[in-house]
């Protein structure tokens, strides 16, 4: 196991099990005393101590003597064991001296640290961009290599990085280990309950530096930006439409596949997006949550509010280009233009007559089934 060896060499190790380093310094007072250390025969590290040597060597055997009491969990050496052992008793006797974060092993401390040194050791050999930590340099260098070794045993999606993999694990078993405290609801990644408790503490730390608007969002603020670049980078492979928002080209695209995805519990009516169904939903409901400043009229909608609001304005937004009229809503402009057009989409069943309005085709009906609503009371 051991050779024997009298030397004046200054560069000894020591076990790296016990996490200490022998300088030079240390070495030499070492050698001054008596000229001579012990060198593992396996490896060819060197120690100037026979115990440490001995701890060292069970690396090799794969010998672990120590043994947990708590989770009886076997380790080689007794600072693993130590080290191990405040996972139960949550001691951490390590504590930073800036942010005063306190941690179980001091190597923890260490990484910690560089948060405040900004202190980047490790480099990436292909592009160079630099690291705080080892484990990051190791995940991101997977982007060059394209290696993902951890792999979903449900759908067998693949990832370079665990954690994204834990994440994802939780799409199938819809385990959300976040609660919010204040409304309770649970979601399956830290980043997005913190992003959700801005909700309730109306927090906005995001800002746009062209108009100063604040987001709690990162992807809110990045739509609202291009509403100044006017940049629209996703297309439609159908129609080439192009769209701000990529959520916006998938429900689009909805028009092309006639893909209804939502579905009324009450009728089993289908839609393509949900927002058409949560407003479907309010006829069964006569929910109607928006309501008029002005007369406190109650509306499902929040379109119909906005058209009903210009009656108090007389706000006129749509004009007729051939003879310049206005109107207050849009499909008003529409039935309008059809006097231009002379265009008449509605035929009576009965006789055929042609309308170009809907109302004035019930209207006509009428005479064919001698219907006749309207009574005078005098």
């Amino acid at each position: 196991m051991e050779t024997y060896i009298s030397t004046n060499e200054t560069h000894l190790r020591s076990d790296p099990c016990l996490g200490t380093v022998v300088t030079d310094k240390n070495v030499e007072d070492v050698n001054e005393k008596n000229n001579k250390y012990f060198t593992c025969n396996v490896c060819s590290q060197k120690f100037y101590d026979k115990r440490l040597l001995e701890k060292h060597y069970h690396t090799h055997t794969k010998v672990k003597p120590y043994s947990c009491d708590v989770s009886h969990r076997e380790f080689s050496c007794t600072s693993s064991l130590d080290v191990h052992y405040r996972t139960h008793t949550n001691e951490k006797p390590h504590s930073c001296d800036v942010y005063h974060k306190d941690f179980s092993q001091k190597d923890g401390l260490s990484r910690h640290y560089r948060i405040h040194t900004n202190e980047k050791p490790f480099s990436c050999d292909v592009c160079h961009k630099v690291f705080s930590h080892k484990n990051s340099l190791n995940v991101h260098f997977r982007t060059h290599t394209k290696e993902k070794p951890f792999s979903c045993d449900v759908c067998y999606k693949d990832f370079s990085n665990k954690s994204n993999f834990n994440v994802h694990y939780r799409t199938h078993t819809n385990e959300k280990p976040h609660s919010c405290d204040v409304c309770g609801k649970g979601f399956s990644q830290r980043g997005s309950l913190t992003t959700h408790y801005r909700i309730h503490t109306n927090e906005k730390p995001l800002s746009c530096y062209t108009c100063n608007k604040g987001f709690s969002q990162k992807s809110h603020l990045n739509y609202h930006y291009q509403t100044h670049t006017n940049e629209k980078p996703f297309s439609c492979d159908v129609c080439h439409k192009v769209f701000s928002r990529k959520s916006s080209l998938y429900v689009h695209f909805r028009t092309h596949t006639n893909e209804k995805p939502f579905s009324c519990d009450v009728c089993h009516t289908d839609f393509s997006q949900k927002a058409h169904l949560n407003v479907h939903l309010r006829t069964h409901t006569n929910e109607k949550p928006f309501s008029c400043d002005v007369c406190h009229k109650f509306f499902s909608r929040k379109d119909s509010l906005n058209v009903h609001f210009r009656t108090h304005t007389n706000e006129k937004p749509f004009s007729c280009d051939l003879c310049n009229k206005n109107f207050s809503d849009k499909s008003h402009l529409s039935r309008h233009y059809g006097i231009h057009t002379n265009e008449k989409p509605y035929s009576c069943d009965v006789c055929q007559k042609l309308f170009s309005r809907k109302s004035s085709l019930n209207v006509h009906f009428r005479t064919h089934r001698n219907e006749k609503p309207f009574s005078c009371d005098v």
